[in-house]
């Protein structure tokens, strides 16, 4: 999801077009009037002065503080779940998951290769490629923060990232394993996993299920949280955002964006319609093919903005190629301003820009998977 910013230079070839005329029109004058005095030529009129560039306007970073507490909160340390309870073998086990290619068919997909997690967890496809290159409907979101979301994909068909998990490892169009079982065979097929499961979930006679797969992956996408300036800023920094920055953050609260993008994720706390000020044609329905109630036409889960100057495309088919192309979609079909200048966009981007963080390397690096075993079953590109 850079921030390329032209502001055009005044042309000045005006002037020299307008001296031209003056110079031809006295020559004119001369040639008609030959047999009168010559008068002394008139100094050339001197351009107009260039007019000076307005001033940024000032601001204050305790007032925006002030506003902004409104609406957003810090990121946790960590997304904490009351039903999945974190502990590092869970962890270890969910990192090893979330890179083994082999929990899909043709053993080439693994979750990190739409969610990158050396990318802000995205792949910044408009959709990404799945068994034999197929392609779904709609662009794969971040998986960086996503645990603080209330819901998960975009039509909210998945309850939290335990459930969602699961979900593209039997998607046809993903990852592509015909049923959980055949999942479990190669898992149970792998020596290495026994112990794994073993040690995060202790005390469960045949730990080596479909859900603890989702609740090991869960749980360390659980601790793919990227704190950022902003929120040293939302803990009382206020020098942690420069000016430009506080001018964005002021004017994304003034344009009525915090209408949907709020939390500590700024997004990812409610159902929108995209199109909600003036029609936005999408062929895509949105959450009304999960309710089929017509009041969910064309709404989908506000997304969060954490890292979003990096993970490119955006909206939910990736059809909004660039940061400025949403910005001025946003605007004109969600906001009552209508559209924006190359000013506000500028401070937007400034503004954007100081919600990027980064996980601790450590903690995402790829582990050693354990090698499969003589009864692990071959890829399968059918």
């Amino acid at each position: 999801m850079s921030t390329r910013n032209h502001h055009p230079r005044r042309s000045h070839g005006w002037a020299l077009a307008a001296a031209a005329c003056i110079t031809l029109g006295l020559g004119a004058a001369a040639c008609g009037k030959k047999d009168e005095e010559k008068k002394p030529a008139k100094a050339a009129a001197k351009a107009p002065a260039k007019p000076k560039t307005e001033a940024a306007p000032a601001i204050s970073g305790i007032q925006v503080l002030d506003a902004a507490k409104k609406f957003f909160s810090p990121l946790p340390e960590r997304a904490d779940s009351a039903t999945n309870p974190i502990t590092p073998e869970k962890v270890a086990l969910g990192r090893a998951l979330y890179y083994d290619a082999r929990l899909s068919k043709n053993q080439d997909i693994a979750c990190n290769n739409c969610h990158k997690l050396d990318g802000f967890g995205v792949d910044n496809e408009k959709t990404s490629p799945g068994h034999k290159g197929q392609r779904g409907d709609r662009n794969s979101p971040t998986v960086l923060n996503a645990a603080t979301h209330f819901v998960q994909f975009w039509d909210g068909r998945a309850a939290d990232v335990e459930e969602q998990a699961l979900g593209p490892i039997l998607n046809p169009v993903e990852m592509a394993m015909p049923s959980e079982d055949a999942v479990l065979k190669v898992l149970k097929s792998i020596p290495g996993y026994a112990d794994m499961f073993a040690a995060a979930f202790p005390g469960e006679g045949d730990p080596i299920t479909y859900k603890n797969v989702g609740l090991a992956i869960g749980a360390f996408e659980r601790g793919l949280i990227t704190p950022s300036p902003f929120d040293d800023f939302l803990k009382g920094n206020v020098t942690a955002l420069p000016p430009d920055a506080l001018r964005g953050l002021q004017l994304f609260i003034d344009a009525g964006c915090t209408n949907c993008h709020t939390g500590p994720n700024l997004g990812g706390t409610m159902y929108q319609k995209l199109g909600s000020v003036k029609e936005y044609k999408t062929e895509d329905e949105g959450r009304f093919k999960i309710t089929n109630n017509e009041a969910d036409k064309h709404s989908f889960k506000v997304p969060g903005l954490r890292n979003v100057t990096r993970t490119s495309p955006y909206l939910h088919d990736g059809s909004a190629a660039t940061l400025d192309d949403v910005l001025n979609i946003m605007a004109e079909y969600q906001t009552a301003k209508g559209k924006l200048d190359d000013d506000e966009r500028r401070y937007l981007h400034a503004f954007l820009e100081t919600l990027n963080g980064t996980v601790d390397e450590e903690y995402v690096r790829k582990p050693e998977l354990p090698e499969s075993g003589p009864k692990t079953p071959a890829p399968d590109p059918s």
